[in-house]
């Protein structure tokens, strides 16, 4: 099975559902940026149940920005912010302190492009996977695709339905289980056991 998939923040476990099962991939890098996707937002089991971290981006004076084009708003402390909710959410985590050192650099670099930075984030969590990461990318845009399967709409939250098997969560007994969120809920609470559940998932 070859994918095509949106290189996006952290991505969704549907994300990485989909990669654990492809043969290969390609990352769409020619689209327009979309608002209120997961381009530039992940979603974390907080104390207080399921929450949203954003990047803030530049956005363009023309209506059609390509998102390889697009710069991330360095005006905000966003980056602090996500590192100390990421804490917040997953410190007692099983895996949090076995990850932390993978993951914190990301958020103490000031890269300038929102894509540069998410292909950083899944090279960091594939690796803590031991999953492979090799991929292509497009060098075109097409609105459909024929010899790709098309998991480009796992990007916006709203169209990715998928449902996968409950795991042990750290605020589970308080909130309940809360489906699909960013990989990083995954890796935290199951670490290396990740990429058994990822394989092991339906799409």
């Amino acid at each position: 099975m070859h994918i095509l998939l949106h290189p996006t923040y952290f991505p969704s476990i549907s994300h990485f559902v989909a990669m654990a099962k492809a043969n290969a991939v390609t990352f769409e890098v020619e689209d327009n940026f979309q608002k209120q996707t997961n381009r530039n937002r992940m979603y974390i089991y907080s104390p207080n149940g399921i929450q949203l971290l954003n990047i803030p981006v530049k956005h363009s004076k023309t209506a059609h920005q390509k998102f390889k084009d697009t710069k991330i708003e360095q005006a905000f402390d966003w980056r602090k912010q996500h590192f100390k909710s990421l804490e917040a959410a997953y410190r007692t985590s099983p895996f949090f302190e076995y990850f932390e050192d993978d993951i914190r650099p990301l958020f103490e670099k000031k890269h300038t492009y929102m894509m540069d930075l998410n292909f950083e984030a899944m090279e960091i969590v594939t690796d803590c996977l031991g999953m492979d990461f090799c991929y292509n990318k497009t060098t075109e845009y097409f609105h459909e695709v024929s010899n790709l399967d098309d998991y480009r709409h796992l990007a916006n939250g709203k169209k990715d339905s998928g449902v996968f098997e409950p795991y042990t969560q750290v605020f589970g007994e308080k909130h309940g289980f809360i489906n699909n969120l960013s990989v990083l809920d995954l890796l935290f609470n199951e670490g290396r056991h990740a990429m058994d559940y990822l394989k092991s998932q339906v799409l």
